[in-house]
């Protein structure tokens, strides 16, 4: 079928840290998926390789808008985007872990084209409804900043549960950082620190019940560590100060290799070190629940909304670490 519609406006990520605003034909559903008119995007720091290096697809995969299909089923509604192309009926999938499709492997945002476009065009198994009472800047936090860390501390949860009141530490206080601080003591963990080298994002988790540990120090152990920086420094230093029967849970993410040297410290307990991915699908009725009472502190993160014009900019002024959660905002929203 040839495209009938106007050609929409869309980010292109060149390399070397260079983005234009690109015309592009608007993309045509296939069987088994819809157009959404996409009215928010938030920025990720997990784009920042491909500001860096470049892409094939139109990035942006924290992507929030309305399904603009007539005649689709879910014609009008107010969805957020589920990134993991997923099969439905492989054994992961039929788990109820729907992150981690055993037939597919591709994330929208990152092999097919994202969010930051007036358009994109998502599975139907991808569409995630959002109920009217949360905002519109909000919704995209659903994705990574709730879904991801909420996914993290259930996870952790069990190894070290809440009812253990045992201290617990979040490394890297960027958006998924302070998503995990929010979790933490929504679902009951009262002893929560958090370190960070940015002291207005420290200040922030204070604000939302968590303690400070300054970076790198040793003078604490600590029975569950959520990683959120991805740096390598950061992952030696919780196998150091994981106490024993604890969890590390690796949440940031980083491409470059990573060494474990297998010390005396590493050998000499038992502990369990816990990679977490995105969230289930299943994780979207309870995480709705908790941006609904917490909504103050999710507002708190989202400190810029901008239109498509200025995201060159906005997106350096984001790598700079001088936002935390900004979104790109369209249809007249700004």
């Amino acid at each position: 079928m040839s495209n009938t519609h106007p050609p929409m406006r869309a980010a292109c990520f060149h390399g070397s840290d260079r983005i234009t605003i690109e015309t592009a034909p608007r993309p045509e559903p296939k069987a088994g998926e819809a157009v959404l008119r996409v009215m928010r995007t938030a920025l990720c720091g997990s784009d920042f390789k491909l500001w860096h290096q470049g892409s094939d697809h139109i990035a942006g995969h924290e992507i929030f808008g309305r399904v603009d299909e007539p005649g689709h089923a879910m014609q009008g509604t107010r969805c957020a985007v589920y990134i993991p192309e997923h099969c439905g009926h492989c054994d992961a999938c039929e788990a109820g872990d729907t992150q981690m499709c055993l037939t597919v492997s591709s994330l929208i945002g990152w092999n097919r084209d994202g969010g930051y476009a007036e358009f994109v065009r998502v599975p139907d198994n991808c569409l995630l409804p959002v109920p009217d009472d949360i905002e519109d800047d909000l919704a995209p936090l659903l994705l990574d900043t709730i879904g991801t860390s909420a996914h993290a501390v259930r996870e952790a949860g069990r190894f070290v549960p809440a009812e253990a009141k045992r201290p617990v530490l979040v490394t890297g206080a960027g958006p998924v950082g302070l998503g995990v601080v929010i979790a933490l003591k929504a679902l009951g963990y009262g002893e929560v620190f958090v370190s960070d080298p940015n002291g207005e994002r420290v200040a922030i988790a204070r604000s939302f019940g968590a303690k400070d540990h300054p970076v790198g120090s040793r003078e604490t152990r600590f029975a569950a560590i959520f990683e959120c920086s991805g740096a390598h420094a950061a992952r030696n230093l919780a196998i150091e100060l994981v106490l024993p029967k604890g969890v590390i849970i690796l949440v940031g993410e980083n491409a470059a290799p990573w060494t474990i040297t297998e010390d005396k410290i590493f050998r000499r307990k038992d502990f369990a070190m816990l990679r977490t991915f995105y969230f289930p699908k299943g994780d979207l009725q309870p995480n709705i629940e908790l941006l609904r009472a917490h909504r103050d502190a999710y507002r708190r993160l989202v400190d810029e909304r901008f239109p498509l014009d200025t995201l060159p900019e906005r997106f350096s002024h984001f790598a700079q670490g001088r936002s935390i959660k900004p979104v790109l905002a369209f249809a007249g929203d700004v």
